[in-house]
């Protein structure tokens, strides 16, 4: 666990919040689903093309887990899973969204920062739950937004994704700056409290779970995937 810390501080060194160069066009989705005292992951990855948020692929399988639930290190668990599903894509993202944290993270090295540094792309997290840091009064219309501060500097945004639901949290990952990845995750905001990007991939994680479940098996190197263009 120790030594897992130390390789986020270091790799925290590395990271690099810059704008975007162009508006994006192809963005994916990633999430996992797994049940509990399972060491296997099912993941799911959806390919969208912006700003018609139109599903081009969507890519289905499963992978084991070799590293342990540690809170703060869930990089070392989820990402070796979803890099076995990104490589299913047939184009090269230019920013890809994760159902977890960017810099909002007590070592700055959230899911999404670890895998910008190892696939050297733009990456956004969006999360659920807030892991550090306070923000001040959000107002309840959809769209709004208010900084994240911890130790102070700002790590990120609580977003109001739909009226009178809970904020999600955003963050950038790496090869981002604050405003493009706010940007972008509004883009993808459809009226429910997670933006299409992820609410699908999660959905589609779970039903891989299950169908893998239900079918018996362990799910090692299945996958489903299909090209919607």
């Amino acid at each position: 666990i120790e030594e897992a810390k130390k390789e986020q501080e270091r790799l925290a060194q590395k990271v690099r919040l810059t704008p975007l160069s162009q508006p994006p066009r192809l963005v994916p989705g990633c999430d996992i689903s797994f049940s509990r005292g399972s060491n296997t992951a099912y993941y799911a990855i959806l390919l969208f093309s912006l700003p018609h948020l139109t599903p081009l692929e969507i890519h289905q399988g499963s992978h084991p887990m070799q590293f342990p639930y540690i809170p703060g290190l869930l990089a070392f668990r989820e990402i070796p899973v979803l890099l076995k599903g990104l490589e299913k894509l047939s184009q090269q993202p230019d920013v890809i969204v994760v159902d977890g944290h960017g810099i909002a993270h007590p070592r700055r090295m959230g899911i999404a920062t670890h895998l910008g540094l190892l696939l050297n792309l733009p990456t956004i997290g969006c999360a659920k739950n807030l892991l550090v840091g306070t923000y001040g009064d959000l107002p309840d219309s959809p769209g709004a937004f208010t900084p994240i501060f911890w130790k102070g500097s700002q790590i990120g945004y609580a977003l109001r994704s739909r009226k009178r639901a809970k904020p999600i949290f955003v963050s950038p990952g790496h090869k981002i700056n604050f405003d493009d990845s706010l940007n972008v995750i509004r883009a993808f905001l459809k009226g429910y409290r997670m933006p299409e990007v992820t609410r699908l991939a999660h959905l589609y994680a779970n039903q891989a779970r299950k169908k893998g479940e239900t079918n018996g098996k362990n799910g090692v190197d299945e996958k489903d995937s299909e090209n919607l263009e």
